[in-house]
Formats: C-alpha cells, sequence, structure tokens
C-alpha cells in the first residue's frame, strides 16, 4: 500500500461520504437516526481510558488529536442541529459554514476535558433525534442552501450526512488505537 492509499485510509477509515442520491426510505431514515442516537456512547466508548499522551495523539499525520476530534463533533453536531431548526422554521435559508479547523485551534478544542464535549455531544443527540423523530415524511424534503454548494440540501441528505460523520470521527479514533494497540 502506498502512502497515499494509508493516507487516504486514515483519513476517511470508513470511506468518504457517499449519499444515496434520492430520498431516504422510512426505514433508512429510522437507521440513520438510531445511528444519531447511538453515536455519542460510541465516542465515549472510542476514548475510555485513553491517557492524557494519547489524547493528545493525532489520528494521522497532519490530523487534529483525538482530543481535537471529540471536541469538533459536537462543535459540527450542534451546527447542524440549528441548520435543521432553520430548514425547518424558514424556507430554504441560508446557512453559514464555519471554519472548523480554526475551531479546533481554539484553546477549550486544544486542551480541554474531553469528558465536556461528550456531555454537550450527549444533549445535542437528545434534542437532535426528538425533533427528527417528529418530521412527517415531507419534512424530510425540505431543504437549506450552504454556500459551498451549488443545489440546495434536503433533510434527508443532512441526515444522511451526520449519520455518516458520527462513524467517520469515532472511526478515526478506534483506527487509530488498533494502529498502536491502545
Amino acid at each position: 500500500m502506498t502512502m497515499d492509499e494509508t493516507t487516504e485510509r486514515w483519513r476517511y477509515p470508513i470511506g468518504r461520504f457517499a449519499p444515496v442520491g434520492r430520498a431516504l426510505t422510512t426505514a433508512e431514515r429510522r437507521e440513520a437516526i438510531d445511528a444519531l442516537r447511538r453515536m455519542p456512547g460510541g465516542l465515549r466508548e472510542a476514548v475510555a481510558g485513553l491517557d492524557e499522551a494519547q489524547l493528545d495523539t493525532p489520528y494521522r499525520p497532519g490530523g487534529w488529536t483525538v482530543r481535537q476530534v471529540v471536541h469538533h463533533v459536537p462543535d459540527s453536531h450542534l451546527n447542524a442541529y440549528v441548520r435543521l431548526r432553520w430548514a425547518l422554521t424558514e424556507d430554504e435559508p441560508l446557512i453559514k459554514p464555519y471554519d472548523e479547523n480554526a475551531w479546533a485551534a481554539l484553546p477549550d478544542a486544544r486542551e480541554g476535558p474531553p469528558e465536556m464535549s461528550l456531555r454537550l455531544l450527549e444533549a445535542v443527540h437528545t434534542r437532535w433525534g426528538a425533533l427528527w423523530d417528529a418530521l412527517e415524511a415531507g419534512d424530510f424534503l425540505r431543504t437549506l442552501r450552504h454556500p459551498d454548494f451549488d443545489e440546495p440540501l434536503t433533510l434527508d441528505l443532512l441526515l444522511e450526512l451526520y449519520a455518516w460523520h458520527g462513524r467517520h470521527h469515532t472511526a478515526h479514533v478506534l483506527s487509530l488505537r488498533e494502529r498502536e494497540g491502545w
């Protein structure tokens, strides 16, 4: 395996996001919502028992540390939760992106204890899951605009993306643990 292939595997341990390209079925929506519900516990288990040096180890060369990954996930999912609420209460809102790397470089993400973000993640996912559960089938077709995309994004796509996103970052930690024998 070449270094480029290894870097790609470490960067995307479950593969790159690949949307289904259509409206999700009821079963697919249920599966994605359930994945979001399980995600905080999976991330908590992935970092359980890691010491400070391990938490401050990048999951790949040039990547964030495990600690930064743990803080990134609730930052990202809280933004996505707010975006969902905007899409449900406004007609095709234009959302504001944020600089994930700049957020990961802030002191709380570089140095803060993972527990504070794990608790935040659990709270966000409790609210997020309740809202997803309350939606009618037509709600998933509502859209929002992201300035980095030419086409509007449906709530189905948002759901699909963040179910993948949680698995993606949990896999960063798990694959590092496996490689390092932690």
